[in-house]
Formats: structure tokens, sequence, C-alpha cells
């Protein structure tokens, strides 16, 4: 074992200019280049994932208890049922569950001086952790709930404040659509706050105001709630803890669906985004082995005469070919090394600074977000070091049909 190392490491660290030390070169630039595309394709795949789960999770929550009703679609106004501080509790104590929130949903049309825009008043009570929506208020603040009565205040987008030419402290009519009524309800309420989480079927749809608005509108019981918005502490649970609720006997009128259910559309995006990953990998896998093959074989077109006098001297073939399998794994290992430094450098340069940038209306972020996940770093290195090497052994089978005599007199 020594040996064939010893021959390889004098191979590899040769500083001769030779053909085979150019050929070296270029597959080592190869193999960095497609480990660092390799790097940055799952890194930005996690950081789309991310991004736009965070900001589906942080306005919507994990799950969401409603009243059953058939054939319901997204904007289908819910059913009230009581919210009671018992059913909340119940809720809550499900292991997995971090907060429990009360809302409500309805139709409406906002007004300002010369603008008017259809949009879906989401209701919230005083009780509502904002924490989740904190990073998307770019201006003002969430509502404040008086003692009695309602809110005059509401939170609306970035995108509907500009449409309809508002800003902070305007006044705005809100016109309530009531079922079986000819007219709407009007109510004058006042921007305190403007968000942005640049998702279309959030900023251009939702206005968040008080829940107690919509139940004084609606003619609802105080106690009653259109829905729960559940938020979990890690949202891989999100189907195991839909189906505890159901063990722990929520009431029966009730139904819980996961966030994936109620916007499927968003997270089969998302899914496809795994298969251009796996796309991705696959070719620059397959751009690698081709690259160290034909590496591997003109090394060893080029040291045709050694392997002769190697073999002459009584150097079997499976030790001439470790001599070059180490020395592919050499050209590996640095490739590895450049490709995981450049791959990361460039990951990081742009999650500090946002140099690429998207359009905000298709991918629902401003700047190409990046997200490390170690153990794929880890299993990307690994696995090419692995398939590359393994690979390899197949090129190295020509050493065996190299006759020493002829490759004594090869020039």
């Amino acid at each position: 074992m020594k040996l064939p190392f010893f021959i390889a490491g004098r191979i590899a660290f040769n500083r001769e200019r030779t053909f085979s030390r150019f050929i070296i070169r270029i597959a080592i630039t190869a193999t960095a280049l497609s480990v660092a595309v390799m790097i940055l394709a799952t890194a930005l795949v996690n950081g789309f994932q991310k991004t736009v789960s965070e900001k589906v999770f942080g306005f919507w929550g994990h799950i969401h208890v409603t009243r059953y009703q058939p054939y319901a679609g997204l904007l289908t106004e819910e059913l009230p049922f009581p919210g009671t501080d018992s059913l909340k509790r119940a809720i809550a104590s499900v292991p997995g569950i971090v907060s429990v929130d009360a809302y409500a949903t309805k139709s409406a049309i906002l007004k300002s001086n010369d603008q008017i825009a259809g949009v879906v008043f989401k209701g919230v009570d005083s009780n509502y952790h904002w924490t989740t929506l904190q990073p998307y208020l770019v201006r003002g603040s969430f509502i404040h709930y008086p003692d009695s009565g309602y809110s005059s205040q509401i939170v609306l987008s970035d995108y509907l404040a500009s449409q309809l030419e508002v800003k902070l402290g305007d006044p705005v009519v809100v016109f309530f659509i009531q079922k079986g009524e000819a007219s709407p309800r009007a109510r004058k309420l006042t921007v305190e706050g403007i968000y942005k989480t640049s998702i279309e079927d959030y900023d251009n749809t939702y206005v968040i105001g008080d829940l107690n608005l919509l139940r004084r509108l609606n003619n609802w019981e105080p106690d009653e709630v259109g829905g729960f918005q559940i938020t979990l502490s890690d949202y891989h649970a999100m189907d195991s803890v839909r189906n505890r609720l159901y063990d722990q006997g929520l009431p029966q009128k009730l139904t819980a669906n996961t966030i994936h259910q109620i916007y499927p559309n968003i997270f089969d995006w998302l899914n496809l985004q795994n298969m251009n990953e796996l796309i991705i990998i696959v070719i620059m896998t397959v751009v690698a082995i081709i690259n160290m093959i034909t590496a591997m074989l003109i090394l060893i077109l080029e040291r045709t005469n050694m392997i002769g006098i190697l073999k002459s001297l009584g150097m079997d073939n499976s030790s001439l070919q470790r001599v070059f399998v180490f020395q592919a794994g050499y050209i590996v290992t640095v490739g590895l090394i450049i490709g995981n430094l450049f791959g990361l450098v460039l990951g990081f340069i742009q999650q500090r600074t946002g140099f690429l940038r998207l359009n905000e209306a298709t991918y629902y972020m401003p700047t190409v977000p990046i997200a490390f996940k170690w153990w794929q770093i880890a299993v990307i290195d690994v696995g090419t070091l692995v398939v590359c090497l393994l690979v390899l052994i197949i090129p190295s089978l020509v050493i065996r049909r190299i006759s020493p005599v002829k490759a004594v007199q090869f020039r």
C-alpha cells in the first residue's frame, strides 16, 4: 500500500510541465465547479423552501380548526362556532402546539378618496400572537385594542396601500358585504400598519383588523369565532398533530386542516424545487465522473512506459491500479476542497449582500435566498468522492491489458 501511494504522490506533485499536469488541473477545476454548483443548488432550494414556508406559516399558522363546510374554497367565509376557553385549552394541550389564535374572515371593499379594492378582512382578537407577522411589518404598528367595543385600526399590505394611494394614519372606508342584504355595511377605519410578505395571494387580498368588528357585523355571540389558527414548534409535525387533535376529541362539527391542504399550489411549487435540485446534482455528478474517467485514461496513456517498467520490476496489476486510483483520489479531494470554498464563500456573500435579485411577483422574495444544511454538504462531498473512486476502478482495468515489453518500447 505504501509504494503505490508514494508513486501516486510523486506523479501528482510533479512540478515538470507535462501534458498530464495540464489534464490534472482541468480535472480539478471541473470537479470543483461541479461540487460548487451542487452545494449552491441545495442551498438555493433550501432557501426557497425555508423563506416561502416561513411567510406562509407566519401569516396563517400551520393548522386551521374550523367548522366543517362541504365544497368550501379559500375565500369562503367561515361558519361560527363557540370558541370557548375550555376548547382553546384543550387544543393547546396537544404536544407540539405553540399557540392557538382565534380569527374570522369576511369579504369587503376598501375605498380611499379615489380608489377601491376588493379584499378579505381577517379579524383577530387582542390575544393574537403578532410575533409571527413582525418580520413582515414594514411600516407602522399592529392594531391596538380598546377596553370595550372594537378597534378602528387596520393593517394592510404595501401593495394595497399603493393601489389605494394611502399611507399610515389615513382613513379608509370599508364596505362589508352582508349575506341577504342588498347594500353593504360601511365602517370608517384607520391605517395603523403596513405589511409585505411578497406572496401575491396574501398581499393582494388580506386586510387585518379586529375580530370584534366582524362579530358585531355578523351578529355573533361574544365568544364565537370563525376558526382557530394553530402554530406549531415543528412544521414537519403538521400531519401528526392534526391526527392528535382528532384523537383527543375535537368536536364532531369541527375539522382540522393543515396549511398544506389549504394552499396546495404553493407547496406543490416548492416540492418541484426538489426535482430541480435532484436533476442538477445528477447532471453535475455525471460531469464529474466523465471528467475523471477522461483524465484517468489520459494519465494512464501518458504513463504507459512507466507502467511497463514497474511491471517488469515485479509490481502486480492491483498495485499499479491503486497508483492511479490514489492519484484520482488526490484530484477529487483537491477539487472538493476548492469547490466547497467557492460554493460556501459565494453563498455567504449572497446571504450578506443579496446581490442576486429576483422578481418578487414571481418568486415571493426580492433576492435569491441561501440556506446551508451542513449534513447535505457532507453527503455531497462524501458521495462525490466515493462515486468517482468506484467508477474510476473501471478505466484502471486498462492497466491489466498493458504488456510490459510493448509498454517499455512505447513512445
